[in-house]
């Protein structure tokens, strides 16, 4: 491997993870990534004084140019729309302290990349470059071509928006798994009290069918409904009950469901450690794909696997 060669793979990793906190979609990181490669095997890399902050500034803004692009087409989209998940190797950082580890996979959960979407692309870069990934304003400022007093407004407006909109809870990895086992043990037995029981009064479901697949097309709200919603799925495929296996997604435990051999939906919760508060569900055939194709040995019977 030549030097050029080396030295971008030796920061690859971390050019990946912004660009897909940029993006919320690996396909989009990868591309950006290849687009990053080919303006470096050009450059003079010997001229460069700091190879790595060339690196991110040139991956920070082509992925800000493709998010402006994808905010546009978002803005069609056909309801909501939600990240495309990490399997587990792939979301792993590099080798750092316990605390940076933990901060990390914070702002790479499924949950949190759905938040980010409530920013601006312009917020959105100059939030994560300042708060995620450690540069300083001035920092951040240089990369972006801004002025760092813009820079510093930019960051401010966007820890203000995701502060108004975090949810009020957080809970460990444990919990969530719990609350997905007891939401595999509703569907499996389903009634409307047994199903309401798992939903926060206030709770929420989002759910992402891209105009391909059946999926709401507004959130939805209130336990009841939610309660009433999975009701309905679990008798729609009462004939070939749903089979579910869980997984480790971006960092946190998610729920695959199975129709037959074929992924129909991936699930990830939010709960305050007795119930769920917002449940997501990515029905989009595309983004499944990938997913699905790293599973192997997809549940043969309906328990959890």
């Amino acid at each position: 491997m030549d030097t050029q060669t080396a030295l971008f793979q030796q920061h690859r990793q971390r050019l990946f993870g912004l660009a897909y906190r940029m993006l919320g979609a690996p396909a989009d990181a990868e591309d950006v990534l290849h687009d990053a490669w080919l303006r470096w095997h050009a450059q003079d890399t010997a001229a460069l004084d700091d190879p790595e902050a060339w690196l991110v500034s040139v991956t920070t803004r082509l992925a800000l140019d493709r998010l402006r692009r994808a905010k546009t087409e978002r803005a069609h989209y056909p309801g909501p729309w939600l990240p495309e998940p990490l399997v587990d190797e792939d979301a792993q950082p590099v080798a750092e302290t316990p605390e940076a580890l933990l901060e990390r996979n914070q702002t790479l959960t499924l949950s949190f990349l759905t938040l980010l979407e409530r920013l601006g692309p312009d917020e959105r870069a100059a939030f994560l470059l300042n708060e995620v990934f450690d540069y300083s304003h001035a920092e951040a400022a240089s990369i972006l071509g801004i002025t760092e007093n813009t820079c510093r407004q930019r960051v401010h407006r966007a820890k203000a928006r995701l502060r108004e909109d975090r949810p009020r809870f957080s809970v460990d990895a444990r919990a969530q798994q719990r609350l997905l086992q007891r939401f595999v043990a509703a569907m499996q037995q389903p009634t409307l009290e047994s199903l309401q029981a798992l939903f926060a009064e206030d709770a929420v479901h989002v759910s992402d069918g891209g105009g391909v697949v059946a999926a709401t097309l507004h959130p939805l709200h209130g336990a009841e409904r939610l309660a009433r919603l999975y009701l309905q799925i679990a008798h729609n495929t009462r004939l070939q009950p749903l089979r579910y296996s869980m997984l480790t997604l971006n960092g946190a435990p998610a729920l695959l469901a199975w129709s037959g051999g074929t992924l129909t939906t991936a699930i990830w919760v939010e709960g305050d450690g007795e119930h769920i508060t917002a449940i997501h569900a990515l029905r989009h055939p595309g983004k499944l794909a990938r997913l699905a194709a790293t599973v192997t040995n997809p549940p043969a019977d309906a328990s959890l696997q």
